[in-house]
């Protein structure tokens, strides 16, 4: 499996406030964008998995409810995240 526990804790230690800070936005906006990394990949190779291009666009409206949050809530938090994990606006 591409996503084991033990990367999961390494997301969130990196993005969120410890490894068992799993409810943090930051957190689940990086692991959102792990998992869409991945899944853009694999629809690299397979064009017509269309099981997997639907999680990934319901992965990436997930990812940007959060950051919408992120962004009508504390503005500062929301820049960080986007400078850190690369995502454009």
């Amino acid at each position: 499996m591409y996503l084991t526990s033990e990367k999961k804790q390494e997301i969130f230690a990196e993005h969120g406030s410890s490894a068992k800070d799993t409810g943090s936005a930051e957190g689940q906006i990086a692991l959102f964008t792990f998992r869409i990394n991945h899944l853009t990949e694999h629809l690299k190779k397979n064009r017509k998995d269309y099981h997997t291009e639907r999680a990934l666009v319901a992965l990436v409206g997930k990812r940007r409810r959060l950051l919408d949050y992120l962004k009508n809530t504390e503005i500062n938090r929301y820049r960080e995240i986007i400078v850190k994990l690369g995502i454009r606006k």
